[in-house]
């Protein structure tokens, strides 16, 4: 062949390789902290030929290895964005279970109730002293208190001397108790001439009836009519 056909088939070989900066630091190492770059045409346009959008609270530098330009973002103002919109879910998920525990608990507590301050010789034990001295607190003169009572007899007391009511079956004569009672006179009329279990158990369930109105007992609710 001759030359110039020898220079038809002439190759030029060379090396490709990481590209190495001027300070012989590699690109690669560089490169390996790099969350987000900008490539730039300076040869040609100058133009930017591709630019990845920065993340939102987040810094970055330009930076450059040869002709080839990048912006390095600082990711520390991430972590800590991502931190602290951790904190505040973790506090508004706190805040609600605190809510919800608060919600029931006041849920279990029975209905708050007012005191009325008693008079003098109208406490608890002097109503325990007057149960064990009083022959007829009932008012029953005489009569049985195992006999049965039909709700319209219950209804037909509602008088001074003679206030009944029904307090879990049982019937009760309230007149020499109302003047006793830690609510008030006002409170406890609610309960005259009809059945007052549910109103009994809202405000003083723990309270043991049978035995603080034993001497007031009439008699037994006739649930059958």
């Amino acid at each position: 062949m001759d030359k110039d056909k020898d220079n038809d088939y002439d190759f030029t070989f060379c090396k490709v390789d990481v590209p190495t900066a001027q300070d012989g630091f590699e690109a690669k190492k560089l490169a390996s902290n790099i969350r987000s770059m900008a490539i730039t045409d300076d040869i040609s346009s100058g133009g930017v030929l591709w630019k990845e959008r920065l993340p939102n609270n987040a810094s970055s530098k330009e930076e450059a290895v040869g002709s080839l330009s990048f912006n390095v973002i600082d990711t520390a103002s991430l972590k800590n964005s991502s931190e602290l919109s951790r904190q505040a879910a973790s506090k508004e998920v706190g805040t609600s279970v605190k809510k919800s525990q608060e919600t029931k608990i006041s849920a279990r507590k029975p209905a708050a109730r007012a005191k009325v301050p008693f008079e003098k010789g109208y406490s608890q034990m002097d109503w325990l002293k007057l149960t064990q001295t009083h022959p007829d607190l009932a008012g029953l003169k005489g009569q049985s208190n195992k006999r049965l009572i039909s709700i319209n007899e219950v209804k037909q007391h509602q008088s001074e001397g003679s206030m009944w009511t029904v307090l879990k079956g049982r019937v009760y004569n309230l007149s020499p108790y109302m003047k006793f009672h830690p609510g008030g006179v006002d409170m406890l009329m609610k309960a005259v001439g009809k059945d007052c279990t549910s109103l009994f158990n809202k405000y003083h369930a723990w309270v043991n009836a049978e035995f603080l109105l034993e001497k007031c007992l009439v008699g037994t609710l006739d649930e059958s009519q």
